[in-house]
């Protein structure tokens, strides 16, 4: 899948279903907040949320004081569900329409967050084009956030492959500069009640080669 039907596909998910609708909804993301925490970002920290979407991360977030936060996402639908439901505070907050394959990062982030996004990258190529973006995003010293399908998660969501990972193999992609910091499993029960197996891996990075 191109870039152009992955834009088209996240795009028609998110106007022809509600935010609760989808299998990824969670009204409290406590574990991205715990590892956000865990990361040490402050109020000013930049932290950017990759393939947010419609996701309450951003809402929690600013509850929470956090203030330079950015969501990315292919679905400009997804965002404007987001910015319907926080608001007035949703100006306080960058939205940036992009694939982040191709994305071009314009400045550096503390925090890199990223829950079920890049367990979509099914192609190696896409993958790298990933990662290349995040070491020219994240500052030396920020934290990588990524939580994914686990090994014995589902093989496919909304209707797509995935390609399922544990902390081995996240820091393969990642590649040199990264230390892993904390690895966790999570059960998610979609709002169906189906229980979903993922995986979080934190990494802190050293001198990220840009």
């Amino acid at each position: 899948m191109n870039a152009t039907e992955r834009q088209t596909h996240w795009q028609n998910i998110y106007t022809t279903k509600r935010e609760t609708e989808v299998s990824w909804f969670e009204d409290n993301p406590a574990v991205s907040l715990d590892l956000i925490a865990l990361a040490g970002a402050g109020r000013k920290s930049a932290i950017i949320d990759i393939g947010g979407g419609a996701s309450r991360l951003v809402d929690r977030l600013i509850d929470a004081g956090y203030e330079d936060l950015t969501v990315l996402d292919l679905s400009a639908a997804a965002l404007d569900a987001a910015k319907a439901r926080i608001g007035e505070q949703a100006g306080h907050v960058h939205w940036l329409v992009a694939d982040v394959t191709s994305w071009t990062p314009h400045r550096l982030y503390d925090v890199w967050h990223d829950r079920a996004a890049f367990h979509f990258l099914t192609d190696p190529a896409d993958r790298a084009a990933y990662v290349a973006r995040l070491r020219r995003a994240l500052k030396a010293g920020g934290h990588v956030i990524i939580g994914s399908f686990a090994p014995d998660g589902p093989e496919k969501c909304s209707g797509l492959p995935v390609a399922r990972h544990d902390s081995k193999s996240l820091a393969e992609a990642l590649g040199p500069g990264f230390a892993l910091i904390d690895s966790r499993r999570r059960d998610h029960l979609t709002p169906w009640g189906v229980t979903q197996h993922f995986q979080f891996s934190t990494f802190r990075s050293g001198t990220v080669s840009r």
